[in-house]
């Protein structure tokens, strides 16, 4: 409404603002910027995020309609009550101006006041119920609308604590180092195929638990140019393989399974009982189609579309459950955020096949919801797989395939939430070190 647009007439503000949040991050708890909707839609965000009430005073001699809900330039900080006056001197040192607006409170209100008067007293939930509804009404119409129902029966639920983590092991304990003192470094394949995105972070994660991560491109050894011999592990990673079309990681394997000099070459490899495999994303898809090829998978699900009927990117939360995984050593029980991007990421198989991977203790990782309970529910399960599946192990643990990305997540810094006594490693770390260790 009106005939000015909201535009940055002062340039040198802004870089100002970037200053004064450079020099004070350690004060700032929360920021975000003030644009689209104004003032009170910047508020209601952030106590959307947190999860919190909010008292917010619009100060005497200001129209409430515009002070709220001018769309110009600005930002919303939180800082804490003892660094109030601190942090209102810095910005005047920085040439800027501030303004207290509001407060947290803790019973999950949003009042907004000026003076006296009371404008609006509601809960949290139903304001954030009114915000996400019109999103839930295009998603129910371009997602699958269960899906998108399953998503905003969930919104507002005051009892949900949230993205969480828990695990016994010590995630700074590198298991790996006393092999890594030999001065030994196994080689493992990072195998890839065209349009494979992943495999730069595999090869860190791999190369910081102790091997030496060989880039090994399909043609290679389609050409023969290279073989398997020499890898004590094969990495499958994940990305977009052909395009996520043709079946995405069925077509790579399928690659393998109608060229017999490969398929030969693969069977050797997956039959050395000193050798692991890891499938990650389309990578999962290719070892699950490769299953004839591997001992101890004929259970193997298939991956299909998400149930979403959408590419999936989020963060999600599994739960480690007890298997003979090479791989997951130590880990049972545990918690774990972990990046998820897949299309075709929805396990289907027959109720037999289910039966045999349940009592073989072949499931290696659910999805699962804040509180920790495997589910089907979206956006908990992204892709709708039953009973939370998204990792499935060998019957002798050398071989996983796994749905979710552990090489985007093996660092802290990686993730966009983590506790805050995380160092230097994430939990995924120990993912890979088990490798090492397992390798000897």
């Amino acid at each position: 409404m009106g005939t000015e647009a909201p535009d940055l007439e002062n340039p040198e503000l802004l870089k100002k603002l970037f200053q004064f949040l450079q020099k004070n991050r350690d004060e700032v708890l929360a920021y975000h910027d003030r644009s689209d909707g104004g003032l009170i839609t910047t508020l209601l965000e952030m106590a959307f995020a947190a999860r919190i009430g909010l008292d917010i005073v619009v100060p005497s001699g200001n129209e409430p309609i515009d002070f709220l809900f001018n769309e110009e330039l600005g930002v919303a900080i939180q800082v804490r009550t003892r660094a109030l006056e601190r942090v209102m001197k810095e910005l005047a040192n920085h040439g800027l101006t501030g303004q207290e607006i509001a407060r947290v409170r803790l019973d999950q209100a949003i009042s907004i006041k000026q003076g006296k008067k009371e404008l609006i007293l509601s809960s949290r939930k139903e304001l954030e119920i009114h915000w996400a509804r019109s999103s839930f009404q295009i998603q129910a119409l371009r997602d699958n609308p269960k899906c998108a129902q399953e998503e905003f029966i969930t919104v507002g639920e005051d009892d949900d604590p949230g993205l969480t983590a828990e695990h016994q092991f010590d995630i700074s304990q590198d298991i790996a180092a006393p092999m890594i003192a030999t001065g030994i470094r196994p080689l493992v394949a990072i195998l890839r195929e065209q349009g494979v995105n992943s495999q730069v972070e595999m090869a860190a994660a791999f190369t910081r638990a102790g091997f030496t991560a060989v880039d090994v491109h399909m043609s290679e050894l389609i050409s023969g140019k290279t073989t398997l011999e020499q890898f004590k592990g094969l990495v499958a990673c994940g990305g977009f393989s052909y395009g996520d079309v043709l079946g995405a990681g069925e077509g790579w394997a399928k690659s393998i399974l109608y060229n017999p000099m490969v398929r030969d070459e693969f069977q050797r490899f997956f039959n050395r009982p000193e050798t692991f495999s890891l499938g990650v994303c389309n990578g999962c898809q290719m070892l699950a189609t490769l299953k004839e090829l591997i001992p101890g998978t004929d259970s193997w699900p298939k991956f299909i579309r998400n149930e979403s009927e959408q590419f999936e990117a989020r963060l999600s939360l599994v739960r480690i459950e007890k298997t003979p995984s090479i791989f997951l050593t130590g880990m049972r029980g545990a918690l774990l955020p972990i990046v998820v991007s897949h299309g075709e990421g929805r396990a289907t198989m027959t109720r037999i096949a289910m039966d045999d991977l349940e009592s073989n203790e072949q499931i290696a990782m659910r999805f699962s919801d804040h509180f920790g309970d495997p589910t089907k529910l979206y956006p908990y399960n992204p892709n709708g797989s039953p009973g939370g599946m998204t990792a499935v192990t060998s019957k002798d643990g050398r071989v996983l395939a796994m749905m979710p990305h552990p090489e985007r997540v093996f660092r802290s810094v990686q993730y966009s939430w983590r506790p805050d006594d995380w160092k230097e490693d994430a939990p995924w770390m120990r993912l890979f070190r088990n490798a090492r260790a397992w390798v000897g």
